[in-house]
């Protein structure tokens, strides 16, 4: 497995899980709805994946 290929992926989810972790922990509680919303921002950051990186593109 290329781990290249799945990078900014990674790079994407970890990064959105964090901010949205480090916000959530302000009060250090993580309440149901913030635990959601790390989820979603994890989601939403791998939703990156279909989206080509530079090297994969086909040349014009």
């Amino acid at each position: 497995m290329k781990i290249a290929k799945y990078a900014k992926t990674i790079v994407a989810g970890v990064i959105a899980g964090g901010v949205a972790l480090t916000v959530a922990m302000g009060d250090d509680v993580l309440t149901a709805t913030e635990g959601i919303t790390v989820a979603l921002a994890v989601l939403g950051a791998l939703g990156v994946y279909v989206v080509p990186n530079a090297g994969d593109r086909e040349a014009r």
